[in-house]
């Protein structure tokens, strides 16, 4: 029997911190551990243009939809699409009370530069697949907006990328499920972590935060 329950659904943002450390994604998302940075302040700034709660606007052919809420029941994902824009195509799909058919485009914000990895791309091909499991549709191509660079980046979203996501998300999961954050495994990229002080590299070799925060209670 499948579990629908949308309350255990995984943020869709996670896949993000999941492919930079698991184990931050663990802290953030299991053990209920935050904390902000530069970083994110700077993220959070960015997405003020964005994250205007589901604000549509027509210009000419194309319909622009802000801070879209998305799910999908297969990668028991839920989240927030910084923008969807769709675009009047006769390939496209129906979209009610719009006149004509229409091609889906999630666009995703970023603070910095283009990734040497592909958590960006991942994190916009999860969110083209619950569009496409809500809307009954095709895509194929997205676009990555870098502050730093001030241009956006088109984004081929192919089948072996989609594919990664459903691998991604089923072991996010299972992670999810067993309750297991992973232990540290340090790295240059621990200088630029928002929970490199929570996350304590040097003494969390083995307990988790949660037993490590217990333990000085206890003290």
């Amino acid at each position: 029997m499948v579990n629908n329950d949308e309350d255990h659904y995984l943020m869709l943002s996670g896949i993000q911190h999941f492919q930079f450390c698991k184990r931050q994604w663990a802290l953030i998302h299991i053990e209920q551990q935050w904390e902000e940075n530069v970083r994110t302040i700077e993220g959070q700034y960015l997405h003020r243009n964005a994250d205007q709660p589901f604000t549509r606007e027509k210009r000419g052919e194309k319909l622009v939809v802000r801070s879209m809420s998305v799910k999908s029941h297969e990668l028991k994902f839920t989240g927030i699409c910084d923008v969807v824009e769709f675009i009047q195509d006769s390939r496209g799909f129906n979209i009610h009370g719009r006149d004509g058919k229409y091609i889906a485009y999630p666009v995703e914000y970023k603070r910095g530069k283009p990734k040497k990895n592909d958590s960006d791309i991942l994190q916009l091909a999860a969110q083209a697949l619950c569009l496409e499991e809500m809307l009954m549709c095709d895509i194929d191509t997205g676009y990555m907006y870098y502050q730093e660079i001030k241009h956006r980046v088109e984004v081929p979203l192919t089948k072996d990328i989609k594919q990664k996501v459903r691998a991604v998300a089923a072991e996010m999961q299972e992670y999810y499920v067993r309750r297991h954050t992973p232990t540290v495994k340090t790295g240059s990229f621990c200088k630029s972590c928002s929970l490199q002080s929570i996350c304590l590299p040097v003494l969390m070799n083995k307990r988790t935060v949660k037993s490590y925060i217990e333990g000085r209670i206890r003290e």
